[in-house]
């Protein structure tokens, strides 16, 4: 499987980039039905449940970072890791609510709808640039032992993924304050 991993690096991350797309698409897009998932009470919190998830998330990705730099290779793959694995249940709970509950509107003043916008345009943007970086490095993290990593692109990779992934959840927890919280 390595090896396959090895030779297909770039062709799995487009695989996998597309069909997370599609279906990232499909769903905000109303192509599934809500009558498929199961409705409950429950969906009402998720907004806030994916707020402690994103939070979680920026932190294992500021103790990964921190990590690599002192040199502990290990810690920073459970703490990357980590990150991917809340990324996931994040992404799992953000689509089963907008595919039962649909998207929350702007309420906040008119004046402030332009910026609000263009925050959620820069996360939507850096969160669809994201994912390729992410699995691809996250291919080469599962392809390489540690010893062959460096010489790989993972850190180059890394060093641009990275960023961009915590700039991308911290505007999600913009979007997330100014829809939810913010006292309009």
């Amino acid at each position: 499987m390595r090896s396959i991993v090895r030779r297909r690096t770039v062709e799995l991350t487009v695989v996998l980039t597309v069909g997370s797309l599609a279906l990232i698409f499909g769903v905000v897009g109303g192509v599934v039905p809500s009558s498929w998932l199961p409705h409950t009470a429950a969906v009402d919190v998720l907004a806030h449940v994916n707020a402690v998830l994103s939070v979680l998330a920026l932190v294992s990705i500021g103790a990964g970072v921190l990590a690599v730099r002192r040199g502990d290779i290990d810690a920073h793959r459970r703490r990357m890791g980590a990150a991917f694995a809340l990324f996931v249940a994040f992404l799992a709970s953000y689509l089963y609510r907008i595919t039962v509950a649909g998207t929350q509107p702007f309420t906040g003043p008119g004046v402030l709808e332009p910026v609000y916008l263009v925050i959620l345009a820069v996360h939507v943007t850096l969160a669809i640039v994201c994912l390729p970086l992410l699995y691809y490095v996250l291919l080469l993290a599962a392809a390489y032992d540690r010893r062959e990593l460096p010489e790989t692109s993972h850190p180059r990779i890394g060093r641009i993924a990275a960023p961009l992934w915590a700039i991308s959840f911290t505007l999600g927890l913009v979007v997330y304050v100014v829809l939810y919280i913010a006292p309009w």
